[in-house]
């Protein structure tokens, strides 16, 4: 009788593991896993949302410079690279809106406005 219940165990040991670690969402460690939880942290999910701007859109994001919880998930505010040119401080630089359902997947994109790496905000006082 331990010969079957050995086998059942050494059988059912993996699959219930991960299928309880992918309900709950306690393995947060973001080294594996094809799928983000809905734990994830906030450096996870900004790392996320770079990758996929990234593949998506074939730009370098540079930075995330707005960053919060909407209803259906998170929208960030990114700074990429669109144009690289030299000087640098001529390289075209854009800003895009990126919005990530709860668990973290990408489901929208748009770019909001483009500069100049060296111009000053024109959106602030004494800006062009």
């Amino acid at each position: 009788m331990s010969n079957t219940n050995h086998a059942s165990e050494s059988q059912d040991s993996h699959k219930p593991q991960k299928s309880q670690e992918s309900r709950t969402g306690n393995e947060d460690s973001g080294n594996g896993g094809s799928a983000p939880t809905h734990r994830m942290s906030p450096v996870q999910l900004l790392r996320e949302a770079r990758a996929q701007l990234a593949e998506l859109a074939g730009v370098t994001a540079e930075s995330v410079t707005s960053f919060e919880r909407t209803e259906d998930g998170w929208s960030l505010e990114v700074e990429v690279l669109e144009l690289e040119r030299v000087p640098d401080t001529m390289s075209l630089m854009a800003s895009y809106l990126v919005e990530l359902d709860t668990e973290g997947m990408l489901t929208g994109y748009r770019r909001l406005r483009r500069y100049e790496r060296g111009r000053a905000d024109g959106r602030r006082s004494g800006g062009q």
